[in-house]
């Protein structure tokens, strides 16, 4: 900027040499007292702000060349608006404008009028609008960051609470199962040994399953690590065969569903499952699957307990609550109760409209 201005301001002394004074060595410091004052702008503002106002209306009153003497001081209106200061930003240009008005009528030797005072207002109000233009602009920017990073760390924190509710499933019902199976096994391990080894043969998978689901889901912590869901509807039968009891499973209809959904519908008949085998050991359990246009209708019955619960007296109490809150979630329902002897989980969980 002093280049700039020192430059540009030998151009202007030729071109106004008939009306203004020539550039000698006071007006060449005034000229860079404006950019030097720009170096103390972020630590000083007002300060600088007034000294290099005060250098040019001391060069301004001293009929030197007029023009490229103002881009400093309009830089630093311009960075007063845009750090906050825009009281004291717009003083300045007030002042700034009574004082060259002034010198029209006063202070030049050629008439300047009324072209000269619209001419100076134009140019300090064009500066002071594009500096509130820019100040408005960064507030919007930064307003949409902050929305951008708060949307971001609700984000985080809805994957966590995902991925707790997904070890907790998990962990539920495949420890719940080991502890039913090693339960039977100490059973029989005397009287039926063929059972015992049944029993334990379960264990084995079911710890091995929950090792698996267990990477699966952390694996989300890792950088650039899948985050498909760790269950889906293809896998009952397996599950079904590692529950130790009766289980049927019966699909009414089909249609590809969307990961969320399938991933609900899966927990929600893990959880149902891991509560039959709790307390109603030994039970027929029917699960069904409805596929309509709008919902998916999920529905677990078991036929109630012919053997005491092992597990009936433990359990954390969250299985129902859980799954209601995954039903939610997707903007749909679960209904838990008795059905006669036994017990039934119904959900519903509404489906995106099909293509046509």
């Amino acid at each position: 900027m002093a280049v700039a201005q020192v430059v540009l301001s030998q151009g202007a002394a030729w071109g106004q040499r008939e009306f203004r004074e020539p550039l000698d060595a006071v007006a060449y410091v005034l000229l860079l007292i404006g950019p030097a004052a720009i170096l103390f702008r972020r630590k000083f503002p007002v300060v600088a702000s007034a000294v290099a106002l005060m250098a040019t209306y001391v060069y301004t009153w001293l009929d030197y060349p007029l023009g490229p003497v103002y881009f400093a001081p309009a830089i630093l209106l311009f960075c007063l608006v845009t750090q906050g200061l825009r009281l004291v930003a717009w003083i300045m240009a007030g002042v700034t404008l009574a004082v060259f008005i002034a010198y029209g009528y006063l202070g030049s030797q050629l008439s300047l009028g009324l072209f000269h005072d619209l001419a100076v207002t134009a140019f300090i109000t064009l500066v002071m609008v594009i500096a509130e233009l820019t100040r408005i602009w960064r507030e919007r920017r930064a307003q949409q960051q902050r929305a951008a990073d708060e949307e971001t760390r609700r984000q985080a924190s809805e994957e966590r609470l995902t991925m707790a509710q997904e070890l907790h499933d998990v962990l539920a019902h495949n420890i719940s199962l080991i502890h039913v199976q090693a339960s039977t096994a100490l059973h029989l391990i005397d009287d039926q040994p063929e059972q015992a080894r049944t029993a334990l043969t379960t264990i084995k998978a079911a710890s091995k399953e929950v090792l698996g689901e267990m990477r699966s889901v952390l694996s989300v912590l890792r950088e650039g690590a899948p985050r498909s869901p760790t269950a889906g509807l293809d896998r009952l039968d397996d599950l079904a065969e590692r529950s130790g009891l009766d289980v049927t499973i019966k699909r009414v209809g089909s249609r590809p569903l969307p990961l969320q959904v399938e991933r609900a519908a899966y927990r929600i008949v893990q959880e149902s499952l891991t509560n039959a085998a709790r307390h109603a050991p030994g039970s027929r359990v029917a699960v069904r699957l409805e596929y309509g246009a709008d919902e998916l209708t999920v529905s677990v019955t078991d036929t109630g307990a012919t053997t005491p619960g092992a597990l009936s007296e433990e359990g954390s109490g969250n299985g129902i609550p859980g799954m209601r809150e995954r039903a939610s979630a997707l903007g749909g329902t679960l209904v838990a109760g008795p059905s006669g002897d036994g017990f039934q989980v119904s959900a519903r969980l509404p489906l995106p409209q099909e293509d046509r």
